[in-house]
């Protein structure tokens, strides 16, 4: 009996505290989020007043439930910046975790195929940029981008270019930003995947007569799509809601998101509005992932 008592408490250990940390760190605040984006904006601290309130007595309440409304959610899609915001930041997140792939697919494919000796080092040397502050890296690239930076010098230096180019505040300045700083993301899982490859299935092909770039297309890809998936993730979902890239190295014309939650939040000081955009921007990522982690779960239960 103490046996069983054991066995169940480490497992509600194991499955509860992952749950509990998700209750007080995501769904409450997603809570308090929600309720915010129901209230309305006024000149106050915090600057909403709710408009359900059981502190006025329960005639008063159930008369706040008559009137009760989505007028928030409705002004975004009545106002064009917010959806255009949505559209331009998606757009933005995807063409960047794209660039991410195509630079990070043969990053993690050279790590998995190089030497045991030397994997560690180039792990290291993946995980590097993390031990500088994520602030201070964007910063740095502001010094290599604008006109009299760093890479205008090289390429005036080598004579690529005549004249300095612009491209700091531009949305060529905030594809960089991002392929930078979340290529970690990309390139981490998508190396765990390819690194734990069986050597021999691309031998077996080779034999059968598949040349070295069948052979990658028909095994190597496939095997590595869940590490493809995982990284492409972790790269456009942070990239959708950023804000600091597109504030320091975009321009004005750089429209995302994050920049306009940040302006209703601190500089129209509208709570409400600001709530509702990101219960939106939530609802944008999170129903496309668990779609697809359905989906996923199925495909799997198809194999087995």
């Amino acid at each position: 009996m103490n046996a069983l008592k054991r066995i169940f408490g480490a497992r509600f250990v194991l499955i509860g505290v992952p749950y509990l940390w998700l209750l007080a760190l995501f769904f409450i605040p997603f809570l308090i989020v929600l309720k915010i984006s129901f209230s309305e904006p006024a000149i106050s601290i915090p600057p909403y007043s709710p408009k359900l309130d059981v502190s006025n007595g329960l005639v008063a309440f159930w008369q706040q439930v008559r009137e009760f409304g989505f007028e928030n959610y409705v002004f975004l899609f009545e106002e064009p910046l917010f959806y255009r915001s949505y559209l331009s930041s998606l757009i933005i997140a995807g063409i960047a975790t794209l660039m991410t792939l195509l630079i990070g697919y043969p990053m993690a494919y050279a790590m998995a195929r190089a030497p045991r000796s030397w994997r560690a080092i180039l792990l290291m040397l993946v995980i590097l940029p993390f031990w500088t502050s994520f602030l201070i890296r964007v910063y740095a690239w502001i010094g290599i981008l604008k006109k009299e930076g760093l890479l205008n010098q090289a390429l005036l230096a080598i004579g690529v270019i005549s004249e300095p180019l612009t491209i700091l505040n531009t949305n060529a300045a905030v594809y960089i930003g991002i392929v930078y700083s979340y290529l970690p993301f990309l390139v981490l899982p998508l190396y765990a995947s390819l690194e734990r490859m069986d050597d021999s299935l691309l031998e077996a092909a080779q034999d059968l007569g598949c040349t070295q770039l069948k052979a990658f297309w028909t095994i190597t890809f496939p095997i590595s799509l869940p590490g493809v998936a995982a990284g492409c993730f972790l790269v456009f979902i942070p990239a959708v809601g950023e804000f600091v890239i597109p504030d320091l190295l975009g321009g004005s014309e750089t429209l995302m998101i994050g920049r306009t939650l940040w302006v209703e939040f601190f500089n129209n000081r509208d709570w409400p509005v600001a709530s509702a955009v990101a219960v939106i921007l939530l609802l944008i990522l999170v129903v496309p992932i668990a779609l697809f982690q359905n989906a996923q779960a199925r495909a799997e239960e198809k194999v087995l």
